[in-house]
């Protein structure tokens, strides 16, 4: 039987990067053949059924696309596919969006419905299940809705068919991978099916696990070559890069010394584990019984309001916050703004002050880099990023979101506006994907009418600094003659001061403040 690339979704091309079986070795259903790679992720390619690899089509380097031939296998039972539970116990994420490959025309088959790739998550939780044995489904049919300590997802059906078995039950605990329901389909229908459109997040995955009998492969030091380069992929440099982490430290479990992303947030969690902990020596707060003095009700917070604490408590415990103040006068920018009104509403969108500030950011960020990088965690460089991804804080009845626009810096102001409504929309309906939360590199938290004159943002490390902006309001100002009324905009700009010194945040204020005063400034 030929063996070809599966699914890729909107990749068009990747390479191969690893061949890791011999021509004329037998393999069993779940060992992985090649290793591919694209500019985001690597990815292992299963074998599907037992067999012998007779013979490979490609070679190491070689650039593929998805159906391409990657070689000849004789099955140890040609005329029955791999049983469901084989392929399911030990494929890996991306072959888990594969399913199974279809059956001869005009036949019946049960397919599995798996967890779609989930990023850096390990685990997420079964908040709703929608279907029940014996319905029928179609395709983009919702099945189950997932939630993360970031986000929900739903996760919809690739294929027509009947519900045959439901796995899965609210409450639980899954990770990618894990069977949610077995869908009855005719395979005269059956289309290969696509990634999930649930979760188009291109990660890497964890790597195949050794068979019981197997021991599990020791983590050994990743060669280096003379010039001290290191293997690992596009998706582990840019996380190690994200992380702040140096390659050259982690040790790599991967055939030949490659580092994955496990090898990777492993150290980072020997790294946490090992340090000292901080906030240590704070007291805690002791325990009350406040039902003796009247009657009380115990809420549950969400997952995602849980989380949100754990993350403000630690930027809040890790960065020595400073936050200054300043006004912008955005008189002009709201004249202009209101005369764009008509035209907005011919686009089918809302021009907000949002925009403009954060056009404004983006160009004051490519003016002073330092606040668009994070300190690295050896405390003695910086990691100054090139490229401008915005985080607006959105508040939601779950918690607080931050969306990001990547390359904000490359958008106008009609394209960011249709970016905040269309990030707004997804983070009210639970639509956001995992990738929407991640990359950013400065956060804009905008409280609107209800900002009042001030307030103290905490930083989302490992940001180095965050925008906040209170409410709009009229104000009398002194142009040397007279007071005329002009629209004050306040703002409060906080960072850690590791990083950045009350010059640096002065001079980022006033940059600011002059940019959105003089909206033409912008398109300088």
């Amino acid at each position: 039987m030929d063996i070809l690339i599966p699914s890729l979704g909107d990749i068009e091309e990747v390479e191969v990067i690893e061949l890791c079986i011999e021509p004329g070795s037998s393999v069993s259903a779940g060992d992985t053949l090649i290793v591919i790679e694209s500019d985001k992720a690597s990815m292992d390619v299963p074998a599907e059924v037992d067999g012998v690899i007779e013979s490979f089509a490609v070679q190491v380097g070689d650039r593929v696309a998805e159906g391409a031939l990657i070689g000849v296998m004789t099955t140890n039972a040609p005329d029955e596919p791999a049983a469901p539970e084989a392929v399911a116990a030990d494929q890996t994420v991306e072959a888990a969006t594969a399913l199974e490959p279809a059956q001869t025309a005009g036949a019946v088959s049960n397919i599995e419905i798996l967890v779609p790739d989930l990023g850096d998550i390990e685990e997420v939780e079964v908040i709703e299940v929608v279907v029940s044995v014996g319905d029928a489904i179609h395709f983009d049919s919702l099945l189950v809705v997932l939630e993360s300590d970031k986000a929900s997802m739903e996760v919809p059906a690739e294929q027509e068919g009947r519900v045959v078995n439901v796995a899965v039950t609210v409450g639980d605990r899954v990770a990618a991978g894990a069977v949610i329901a077995t869908v009855e389909v005719s395979s005269a229908v059956a289309e290969p099916p696509q990634p999930v459109a649930a979760a188009p997040i291109a990660a890497e995955p964890a790597p195949a696990r050794p068979a019981p009998t197997q021991p599990v492969a020791e983590v050994v030091a990743a060669p280096r070559s003379d010039n001290g380069t290191v293997y690992a992929g596009p998706a582990v440099r840019r996380l190690a890069r994200e992380l702040g982490v140096s390659l050259e430290r982690v040790k790599g479990s991967g055939q030949r010394g490659r580092i994955t992303k496990d090898d990777l947030k492993t150290h980072v969690k020997q790294q946490i584990t090992t340090a000292p902990t901080q906030g240590s020596a704070i007291p805690a707060v002791p325990a009350v019984d406040f039902a003796r003095f009247g009657s009380v009700q115990e809420v549950a917070m969400t997952r995602m309001q849980q989380q949100v604490a754990v993350n403000m408590q630690r930027s809040w415990l890790n960065v020595p916050h400073v936050t200054q103040h300043d006004s912008a006068d955005i008189s002009d920018l709201e004249e202009f703004r209101q005369s764009l009104k008509a035209e907005a509403s011919q686009r089918g969108t809302k021009l907000t002050p949002l925009a403009f500030i954060i056009r404004a950011v983006c160009h004051a960020l490519a003016q002073m880099p330092k606040f668009n990088s994070s300190l690295h965690p050896d405390k003695q460089h910086l990691i100054v990023k090139d490229y401008i991804n915005i985080g607006v804080a959105t508040n939601t009845e779950e918690g607080l979101l931050v969306p990001v626009i990547r390359e904000a810096n490359t958008k106008g102001l009609w394209q960011l506006s249709e970016d905040i409504s269309d990030l707004a929309a997804k983070a009210r309906n639970k639509k956001l994907a995992l990738d929407d939360l991640a990359g950013g590199t400065f956060t804009v938290s905008s409280l609107g009418a209800i900002g009042g004159t001030g307030f103290t943002p905490i930083v989302n490390a490992p940001e180095v600094a965050i925008l906040g902006v209170g409410r709009l309001a009229t104000q009398p100002v002194w142009d040397g003659n007279e007071f005329q009324p002009r629209q004050m905009l306040p703002l409060s700009l906080s960072y850690d001061h590791r990083v950045i010194n009350g010059v640096d945040g002065g001079e980022f204020m006033r940059l600011l403040t002059r940019l959105l005063a003089d909206v033409r400034r912008l398109a300088l």
